[in-house]
């Protein structure tokens, strides 16, 4: 099955044409959205992805390649400002 008719978003955003920008630029996005997973948080998004991976990192200091995935684990909710449904 090609990719585009598995999974419509991957033939939309994998050549990440729609718009470039760092992890960084990423995590500040997604202060700009309200996540409906939890709603009444008082704190901008790109803290919770902090408090993750400072949380793995804590645990499983050795390992720099799980800090990282705690940090980036929800860019994908970016999509939301692109026109995604949460």
């Amino acid at each position: 099955v090609p990719t585009s008719r598995a999974c419509p978003q991957s033939a939309q955003y994998g050549t990440c044409s729609l718009r470039r920008m760092s992890a960084m630029e990423a995590l500040e996005l997604l202060d700009q959205l309200v996540d409906e997973s939890d709603p009444d948080v008082d704190f901008p998004n790109s803290f919770h992805a902090f408090q993750t991976a400072e949380g793995i990192r804590r645990a499983h200091p050795d390992k720099d390649w799980f800090h990282l995935v705690g940090l980036l684990h929800d860019l994908g909710k970016v999509l939301v400002l692109f026109g995604e449904p949460q």
